[in-house]
């Protein structure tokens, strides 16, 4: 078994990305090998981790489809035996979908929540079994500033996000008392190929009817793309301040267009719920009702 701690910080940890072989995850990848991190980096064609990542004694380049649980547990077991732990999973594996939520097809709407939902179970799931023995670790999940608010044109891609959210505030909390954190990070707009075709597709259906909301929403994606306002190496950076917190956050804003978005997202809910609070509360109970008076 080889020793993860060869560096010069005896703290150094050993990380696992799931898409490594482009944006977030290989930059994310690039800046932990580059600090005396160990790092097992995925994809499906793990030649394209080492062309991006280039050879490194602390790289172990696998091969990984997150919609096969199969080969997650192959993957953990390979990241085990070759470092001797896992500390940092970063569930990074996604894509997007752009389209209305009607125009979304049965297989659209599968094909996404199979990568973004269920490939981040199934490698949580492999991994998890090993940072319950070592007592310690941390899931980082890439979510969206979509996890937190949605967007017409975003709603599936959004949902699946949410979803992400769900499972990451459920497992802070199974997880706090196993010595486990969890993290939800919420990127806004980045300049990475996020809106290439790479990792966008865009739904076979367009109906007219949504040319003013869903069709300006397209317009917006391609005149923004490679303008965005996030750096996405400064992203890198910030997941790696994120994982030496003793303390980290479930969740994580990155970006200044996330932090306004969250702001006013939790602005209107807030004015909302004010204006419609004596129809929310009148359907508790009267015996609830009349213990709150008291």
């Amino acid at each position: 078994m080889a020793n993860a701690n060869n560096g010069n910080n005896s703290n150094n940890k050993v990380w696992l990305i799931t898409g490594a072989s482009r944006g977030f995850g290989a930059l994310i990848a690039r800046d932990a090998l580059a600090r005396g991190d160990a790092v097992v980096a995925t994809a499906r064609d793990p030649q394209t981790v080492i062309d991006a990542l280039g050879q490194h004694p602390q790289l172990l380049a696998l091969k990984l489809d997150v919609r096969h649980e199969a080969q997650a547990i192959g993957v953990a077991q390979r990241a085990l035996e070759r470092f001797g732990r896992i500390d940092v999973l970063v569930n990074n594996a996604g894509y997007g979908l752009l389209g209305a939520v009607e125009e979304a097809n049965s297989e659209e709407v599968r094909a996404l929540f199979d990568t973004n939902v269920f490939g981040l179970l199934n490698v949580s799931r492999a991994v998890l079994p090993l940072m319950r023995r070592q007592g310690s670790g941390h899931l980082v999940n890439l979510s969206s500033v979509g996890g937190y608010r949605s967007y017409a044109g975003w709603g599936i891609y959004c949902a699946s996000k949410f979803a992400v959210e769900a499972l990451s505030e459920a497992q802070a909390m199974e997880l706090a008392p196993l010595g486990i954190h969890v993290t939800a990070v919420e990127p806004g707009y980045f300049r990475t190929d996020f809106l290439d075709a790479a990792s966008l597709v865009s739904t076979r259906n367009r109906i007219d009817a949504y040319a003013e909301t869903v069709g300006a929403m397209r317009a917006h994606a391609a005149g923004v793309n490679h303008r965005q306002p996030g750096d996405p190496q400064k992203l890198a950076k910030a997941v790696l301040t994120l994982v030496d917190s003793a303390a980290p956050p479930l969740r994580l804003q990155l970006g200044s267009d996330t932090v306004a978005g969250v702001r006013e997202k939790n602005r209107a809910v807030e004015a909302e719920m004010a204006e419609w609070l004596a129809l929310a509360i009148s359907t508790d109970h009267d015996d609830v009702a009349a213990a709150v008076k008291a």
